[in-house]
């Protein structure tokens, strides 16, 4: 079952998406964060979405604005597939390989909840940036609170996906995260999440032997296809990054955990550390990013001017000498 948020004569809504494109708004829900809130799961959501079904249909989706599935509660954004790390260590500093330590466990950064956008919304270039980059990724969106799970009992809790794209100024993060600490600036400007969420069940179909899901990317900038991949050559599947996230803490309702960038062109940071040149160069205004995930759905987005960075002292340089006390 797929899920939308939409804007539609100034209301916003939640809808279930029929097969041929057609809305049925959800009776008395204005969006996928309250109904998530509730906790209840899959089962609860999947009966929300079949009494919409039975109701007056809406209109279709090509009628109104998409607004992003759901107001995460968190987004934790991993980095599981190798292809990716090896290309853009080249690109950001010249290293060769995986660090031995990236296959210990599924790392992730936080990045800003309050920074989404939906499928088709135009994304503004990050202040004082010259280098933005787009990155395909795949989120798996949690339904019901948990701590400290199995991979196994994980699977409950992840109630549908969506697609991602982790905007990236790539010349912010690369100069701030030699501070040893980040992303900061580099990811804080937008995220896209979209078109819709898809409950997990529907993609059930698409899961191999080890557990991954086998689904389609495909990246495009401005019509050409730059970079496709498979979301099964993930390193670990997404209720193996869910338990790892609930390690020690909670996961809650409406918390986001991205997949990380996919290989074999998923960004175009990926592409410049493989051929040692910036093709395609970095993107700006005018260009349209389109990522396609297949049994999820399309987002498409274009880039569009940024505010200018707000002017801001360096650091002061302080004295190491104290003074005596007497």
């Amino acid at each position: 079952m797929r899920f939308a948020a939409y804007t539609h004569q100034d209301r916003d809504r939640l809808a279930v998406v029929d097969d041929a494109g057609v809305l049925y708004p959800v009776p008395g829900a204005g969006s996928l964060t309250e109904v998530l809130a509730a906790g209840r799961g899959l089962p609860a959501l999947l009966a929300l979405g079949t009494a919409a079904l039975q109701g007056p249909p809406g209109p279709p989706v090509s009628r109104v604005r998409l607004r992003p599935p759901l107001r995460p509660a968190s987004v934790r954004d991993f980095v599981t597939f190798e292809e990716h790390v090896e290309g853009v260590r080249r690109s950001v500093d010249g290293a060769a390989g995986v660090p031995e330590q990236w296959y210990a466990a599924p790392a992730f950064y936080f990045t800003n909840p309050h920074a989404v956008y939906g499928a088709h919304d135009d994304i503004p270039v990050p202040p004082g940036s010259g280098a933005l980059d787009f990155e395909l990724e795949v989120a798996a969106v949690i339904g019901r609170e948990g701590r400290d799970l199995t991979p196994e009992r994980a699977r409950d809790h992840i109630i549908g996906y969506t697609v991602l794209n982790d905007w990236s100024a790539r010349d912010l993060q690369s100069a701030e995260m030699r501070v040893g600490l980040g992303p900061c600036k580099g990811k804080d400007t937008a995220t896209t999440l979209g078109p819709y969420l898809v409950t997990a069940d529907e993609l059930e179909r698409y899961r191999d032997d080890e557990g991954f899901l086998r689904l389609a990317l495909t990246a495009e900038v401005n019509g050409q296809v730059v970079g496709t991949d498979l979301l099964s050559n993930m390193s670990w599947t997404f209720e193996e990054m869910t338990a790892y996230a609930s390690r020690g803490t909670r996961i809650v309702p409406g918390d986001v955990l991205g997949s990380g960038t996919c290989g074999n062109g998923g960004c175009l940071a990926e592409l410049w550390g493989r051929s040692g040149e910036r093709v395609p160069p970095p993107l700006k205004p005018g260009d349209t990013v389109t990522l396609t995930v297949e049994g999820i759905g399309t987002v498409s987005s274009t880039v569009v001017p940024g505010a200018a960075p707000v002017p801001l002292p360096a650091g002061r340089r302080r004295s190491r000498e104290r003074p005596s006390r007497g």
